[in-house]
């Protein structure tokens, strides 16, 4: 395998854990939770989502082709709640991006990796513009567990090795 097949393979698998992550913790916190900011100046774990949805839409439809930041996209829109809004829309916005994303990194080729695309007029290398993605969704990730676990507090299940515990998890043989 190459080195450009093997970067397109981590990513993905990057990708998906990311989101796994994030839907464990978001399938621990109520309807009210999920909706819920902890301050004026804070968004909810549901923002976050739309937010992480409508990036993903916008920088993967036509990722080869078309500028990442596309002109139908409210981003200002994502970070306000529409009244109303459930669960389950705010999940369907989330995976709708989630397959956007996944479907475009599966059409990838190695070849492809050294291209140009572009993100609000900026030129970068396929290389570049995915681990800028990754970076973003990383970020945001953060942010929807710190969330669910603030919120959840001692009825929290931790989503990696529990505290006090790291002596039972022996590193994996080879």
């Amino acid at each position: 395998m190459d080195v450009g097949a093997h970067y397109l393979e981590d990513l993905i698998e990057l990708f998906e854990k990311q989101k796994a992550l994030a839907d464990r913790a978001i399938a621990q916190v109520s309807d009210d939770e999920l909706f819920r900011t902890i301050d004026e100046e804070s968004n909810s774990i549901a923002v976050i989502m739309r937010h992480v949805g409508g990036n993903l839409r916008s920088r993967f439809t036509d990722f080869l082709t078309s500028d990442g930041e596309k002109p139908h996209r409210n981003r200002d829109g994502e970070f306000e709640m529409p009244s109303g809004t459930t669960r389950e829309a705010v999940i369907t916005d989330w995976d709708s991006g989630f397959a956007r994303l996944l479907g475009a990194l599966r059409e990838l080729a190695p070849d492809d990796l050294l291209r140009d695309v572009y993100i609000r007029g900026e030129r970068h290398t396929v290389v570049q513009a995915l681990d800028r993605s990754i970076t973003h969704l990383a970020y945001h990730v953060g942010q929807i567990v710190f969330l669910a676990k603030h919120l959840r507090s001692s009825n929290w299940r931790t989503l990696s090795i529990p505290r006090g515990q790291s002596s039972t998890y022996p590193p994996k043989q080879s």
